[in-house]
């Protein structure tokens, strides 16, 4: 057994104080964003989706988020695949971000629906034509027998749209999380991280906690 217990890192970089954050979670989570869009590398708009699935056993998964606002959190997926049908079925989720340069993580829970046709449709054709076909040729999350058969699946696709449009699938698009609970994390000296916690109250308004690390 490979021995972790001497892993540690200080966290000194921030804060999280009450007298300083607004009274809207969104609106922090904005500032919070664009914080990370300037100082951390990669997809800074990577996020893990939990969920319940079919078979009674919680699962995550990283994907990507393209949209939000104060209505909530977008991201896109194959609702046939095993995280859409156990979401359709737990609409129940939480979603969570990691910045490790800003030492920060924001953990949101939410109930997930459908986007409209609509904005599934702009979202899918604003995309390349290469992930419009991969959308179309994966059946996300089904037994297949071999990378060749993906890739073959995929030549005869290009061959038969050639010069068409693309058109969205209908088992393909969005999730929009509304948030009824978003907590920040910033990490602090000597494990004493701070946790603010945002619960959505009627009327839109925030109900702000502090958290014990």
């Amino acid at each position: 057994m490979k021995d972790l217990s001497n892993y540690r890192k200080s966290y000194e970089k921030s804060e999280l104080l009450e007298n300083t954050i607004p009274g809207d979670a969104i609106q922090l989570f904005h500032k919070w964003f664009y914080e990370a869009e300037e100082q951390e590398k990669g997809e800074v708009n990577a996020m893990t989706v939990s969920s319940m699935g079919l078979d009674g056993f919680p699962k995550s998964r990283v994907v990507l988020l393209k949209k939000f606002n104060e209505e909530g959190f977008i991201f896109y997926t194959n609702y046939n695949s095993e995280k859409g049908k156990a979401i359709l079925q737990h609409p129940n989720v939480c979603i969570s971000f990691f910045w490790p340069i800003l030492e920060r993580q924001v953990i949101i829970k939410g109930i997930a629906e459908k986007t409209t046709a609509q904005v599934s449709d702009n979202y899918f054709n604003s995309r390349p034509e290469g992930s419009k076909l991969g959308a179309i040729v994966s059946n996300q999350s089904e037994v297949i027998p071999s990378r060749e058969y993906l890739d073959e699946k995929l030549k005869n696709l290009e061959k038969e749209v050639s010069g068409s449009k693309i058109k969205r699938p209908e088992n393909w698009g969005g999730f929009l999380v509304r948030p009824i609970s978003v907590e920040f994390w910033q990490g602090r000296a000597n494990r004493l991280h701070d946790r603010i916690r945002y619960e959505l109250q009627e009327g839109y308004n925030w109900k702000i906690e502090r958290l014990a690390p």
